[in-house]
């Protein structure tokens, strides 16, 4: 007689199909997504440069950096809360890289303004970027040292932060470029947010 020899059970032989099928198409693991947060002023004029990026799979507004929870516009553009309006940018690594972001963020703002941004002033209008760990953190303080080093006769007033709690802004705010394409280009017409940036870095190359 031949020696026994355990042969898988039926039950094992379909679990582990199952199993694998499972596992390859885990959100978990189909998700590359990383996030970065920046604060640029009004977050509308933000949202579309970060969207215009490949790789870049989400952009929403929102506010952070305040004191108080579940913040409302109202407030937060009130002074209230201590928030900053902010992007946060949904990405794939696989295809774009954060040094991508940070060169989008640059040429996106004015970097010497310590009072808002534009035609908008206040501290809900600052410029920050917002870091979640040790290596975010010391890339954008290189390249706000290499922005410095380009305008040795300004100071930057762009801050690097901790990220904290981001809260998203009401909905109507979410993708206001392409919801309202007229009323959104006169306002940044009006605030003259295109003349400056044209101004500081149509003839300048990043050295990053």
């Amino acid at each position: 007689m031949p020696p026994y020899q355990a042969r898988p059970s039926r039950c094992r032989a379909a679990v582990l199909p199952m199993l694998f099928f499972f596992l390859m198409h885990s959100p978990l693991l189909l998700s590359a997504e990383v996030t970065a947060i920046f604060a640029g002023g009004c977050f509308w004029c933000m949202e579309k440069p970060f969207d215009e990026l490949e790789g870049v799979l989400d952009t929403t507004s929102g506010y952070i950096g305040g004191h108080t929870k579940n913040p409302t516009y109202k407030a937060v553009s009130a002074g209230f809360t201590g928030h900053i309006e902010a992007v946060r940018v949904a990405y794939d690594p696989d295809i774009t890289d954060y040094l991508t972001l940070l060169r989008t963020f640059w040429v996106n703002i004015d970097p010497f303004d310590p009072s808002g941004q534009f035609c908008d002033k206040g501290s809900q209008y600052v410029s920050a970027i917002f870091v979640g760990d040790e290596s975010s953190r010391e890339m954008a303080e290189k390249t706000l040292q290499a922005i410095d080093r380009l305008f040795p006769q300004q100071q930057v007033a762009t801050r690097i932060l901790p990220e904290t709690e981001f809260y998203p802004a009401e909905n109507y705010h979410q993708d206001y470029y392409q919801k309202n394409p007229l009323r959104y280009n006169f306002y940044r017409s009006r605030c003259g947010r295109d003349d400056r940036l044209q101004q500081l870095w149509d003839n300048r190359k990043l050295p990053f």
